[in-house]
């Protein structure tokens, strides 16, 4: 096959900036999933579709409890799987096309159906995007740091380039993605585009994202390599660990743990802020519009830091760098929950947020692969796939858990889908919702990671590893 990745076969070697764009490039499409998830799918449910929000709520939370089942069995279908493409590439590869398909559907509900009918349409489509299908991607590609490379450093690049990758697709989504749905479905302006004749337009849009989530796929998979599995290469049994030694390296390793929680908050709130941009915008601030300046200027902050942090990865280290991130984040929602309805300032504020999620974020991966390193050297177990697929986990289960929170939130508040105006107590819970649950969510966060102290321990961690690799 075909493939522009490093020629070296060297786990300890530098990657070269093909791979390691080539890997970045695999974000891209599925963080298109994730951003429609967070910023469009509640208000596509509660507008078009005219699904009761306390019973979006519903089917979400119970859904988290399939979806955190999916992502441990995936982690050890890694673990265990061996193809000429490797562990993870395989999956990246035949995945991405059922993903692609079913995110149309789940955007795309049928008008003729209702009630009871309705919801099951929901339940189980919402399911097989992200139960099944992407967490049958998202597992494997994050796991792909740890088997590129064992190098601590290229750990932190390979997760800064995954996330500029996954900021760039937030701006274009924010910028592209309803002006899509307008042109497709024939609406004049921006401050009508959630009624239902607009589902014929989210449905051709949505075909426009499920062609990017496979065309990313490829790419990525013909642009990296496998170097790390070292079971298959030698011929070993190692990958033969039971899942309860597995979990048991995985939930005595402090700093994955840290991770698990620092990560679930992050997007936790992404949600808050996205989807809750797109309601703060149009029924707190008035204006629709707004919503694309505001969610922009976090995306184009997050973008901007992220070519800055490798320096600061490098005189600092992952965890200060990150930990720094998260307070800027802290900052940066308490500000815009100070300000109310300034907008230069909610831009200003909204730009700090930004800072701070690319400071963090593109630190994460990296992070949490070297977690991984600490675990396999502190028990002797390498769980690279249970270890992400745990990190996915955590991931959306933030992602689910903060669509489950601003619906019970709308809900409260007394929101009415479609309606042209919303009452006070509906405009009062969106701004608790997009800016002071956030604040108590990152500030929990923040305390824990100041204990994060991996980095120093890392060099003689590396060190002790390939020398046992070595005699293994």
């Amino acid at each position: 096959m075909f493939s522009f990745a490093s020629k070296t076969n060297d786990p300890n070697a530098r990657l070269g900036w093909n791979e390691r764009i080539g890997y970045g490039i695999g974000n891209f499409g599925m963080a298109t999933v994730n951003g429609l998830m967070s910023g469009f799918f509640m208000k596509y449910l509660t507008d078009v579709s005219l699904y009761d929000a306390a019973a979006i709520s519903t089917i979400i939370a119970v859904s988290k409890l399939f979806d955190g089942f999916s992502d441990i069995l995936m982690g050890r279908i890694v673990d265990k799987t061996h193809s000429k493409l490797g562990k993870a590439r395989i999956w990246l590869l035949t995945m991405c096309i059922p993903l692609a398909i079913v995110s149309v559907l789940l955007f795309s509900t049928p008008s003729g159906l209702s009630g009871f009918a309705k919801y099951a349409y929901l339940f189980i489509i919402y399911n097989l995007v992200n139960t099944v299908f992407y967490t049958a991607m998202a597992v494997p590609y994050n796991s792909l740091i740890a088997l590129s490379s064992t190098d601590p450093y290229e750990h932190g690049m390979m997760g800064n380039i995954a996330m500029i990758f996954q900021t760039i697709s937030n701006i274009f989504t924010n910028t592209f993605f309803m002006g899509w749905v307008i042109k497709f479905s024939g609406i004049a302006n921006l401050d009508t585009p959630y009624k239902p004749e607009a589902q014929h337009g989210w449905t051709m849009a949505l075909i426009v994202i499920g062609i990017i989530i496979v065309a990313s796929a490829v790419i990525s998979v013909l642009g990296t390599k496998e170097r790390t599995d070292f079971a298959a290469a030698k011929g070993q049994e190692k990958d033969n660990v039971s899942t309860g030694a597995a979990l048991k390296s995985l939930f005595t390793n402090k700093y994955w743990l840290m991770m698990i929680l620092a990560m679930f908050s992050i997007f936790f709130i992404i949600v808050l802020y996205s989807a809750g941009a797109m309601y703060y915008a149009s029924d707190v601030l008035g204006n629709y519009a707004l919503y694309t300046p505001m969610n922009n200027a976090i995306s184009i902050a997050q973008f901007a830091i992220m070519f800055i942090t490798p320096f600061f990865m490098k005189k600092f280290g992952k965890g200060l760098t990150y930990w720094l991130g998260l307070v800027a984040i802290l900052v940066g929602f308490a500000g815009t929950g100070i300000v109310g309805a300034n907008l230069p300032l909610l831009i200003v504020f909204n730009a700090l947020k930004g800072l701070g999620l690319g400071a963090a974020g593109g630190m994460a991966f990296g992070m949490v692969a070297d977690t991984l390193e600490y675990g396999e050297w502190k028990t002797g177990v390498r769980a690279v796939g249970m270890g992400n697929a745990a990190i996915s986990a955590a991931q959306k289960l933030g992602l689910g858990l903060g669509q489950v929170a601003l619906g019970i939130i709308l809900k409260a508040g007394g929101y009415v889908g479609g309606a042209e105006t919303q009452s006070e107590s509906a405009k009062a819970a969106i701004s608790f919702m997009y800016n002071w649950l956030p604040v108590i969510v990152i500030a929990i966060a923040t305390f824990v990671m100041f204990f994060y102290r991996l980095d120093k321990q890392l060099p003689q961690i590396h060190e002790d590893l390939t020398e046992r690799r070595k005699n293994d």
